[in-house]
């Protein structure tokens, strides 16, 4: 489908601070938190009588701010609100990083998005192949259909579970153990990867349980996730933390490398190091984690 690989993007996706378009603080110093990205929020965190003045916050926001390396990606209200077309207007001319699409649950209604947001550069002379498109599944029909919403355009470079709207829609009793929306989870990381294209989990709501979101954050790493969406910047060193490679890791990875290279030029394939075998997937392995520890692998 032509969508940028995990290993071409240009920013690291561990961790996703989430902040309330009409929080002018939270906005101004979004790029101090230590997140890889900011996703500035015009849907769910903003109450219905602040939904204009947070679109006039954002915007201001982008227009005047430098978010200093981080992703900046707003999160618009869904179409079938009052307020959605109004954000794609305002929103798609500033070109962010991407934009978040909440409670995609088919691919026509993606389309249709897709063609309103292409309508509108059009309409600026902005080409349709920069700003990147994420899509939230948040209901039992989106995680269906999760597989053709993952490859319906080559602008969508990501998809995320939000997994307090999908509990709803399952009705599920809350509970931070995630086990409701496990099987979610696993088709949507499944559909990710067979896009080749990122994937987030979702918030963990309780900001004082910082034990409960290194073990979740664990978890979802072992799963498969690219990294996790944060409502609070005490959240943000845990996620990063477990996404970020160990030294342990790291000497392992460049041990891997290099043997690879210098079995590469005799021509041998399959080799060990460390006494275990070491075929083509375990580098990609080893590569992903030097990538992730910032090494270049031409310095090794």
């Amino acid at each position: 489908m032509g969508n940028m690989s995990q290993h071409e993007r240009k920013f690291k996706r561990r961790s996703m601070l989430y902040i309330p378009g009409n929080n002018p603080g939270m906005l101004q110093q979004g790029a101090v938190y230590g997140a890889d990205g900011v996703l500035l929020d015009l849907e769910d965190a903003v109450a219905l009588n602040q939904k204009d003045a947070a679109r006039i916050l954002v915007r201001h926001m982008l227009q005047n701010l430098d978010y200093s390396g981080c992703e900046v990606t707003v999160r618009i209200n869904h179409l079938d609100t009052p307020f959605g077309r109004k954000d794609l207007e305002e929103m798609v001319p500033l070109q962010p990083d991407a934009l978040r699409l909440p409670k995609v649950e088919t691919v026509e209604s993606l389309q249709e998005t897709l063609k309103i947001i292409e309508q509108i550069e059009d309409e600026h002379g902005l080409p349709h192949d920069q700003m990147k498109v994420h899509a939230m599944i948040e209901t039992a029909l989106g995680v269906q259909n999760v597989y053709e919403i993952a490859g319906c355009s080559p602008r969508i470079d990501a998809i995320s579970i939000g997994g307090q709207d999908l509990a709803a829609d399952m009705q599920l009793v809350k509970s931070n153990d995630g086990i409701g929306i496990d099987y979610a989870r696993k088709q949507i990381v499944m559909a990710a990867k067979a896009r080749r294209i990122d994937v987030f989990d979702t918030v963990y709501v309780d900001v004082d349980d910082e034990e409960g979101l290194r073990d979740v954050t664990e978890y979802i790493k072992k799963l498969g996730f690219t990294g996790k969406a944060v409502i609070n910047p005490r959240q943000v060193e845990i996620v990063n933390s477990v996404f970020t490679p160990t030294e342990a890791e790291i000497r392992k990875a460049v041990r891997v490398y290099k043997a690879f290279e210098r079995n590469k030029k005799e021509g041998i394939g399959v080799f060990a190091v460390d006494g275990k075998m070491v075929d083509a997937p375990v580098v990609q392995r080893a590569i992903r984690v030097l990538e992730m520890a910032d090494i270049e692998l031409d310095t090794l």
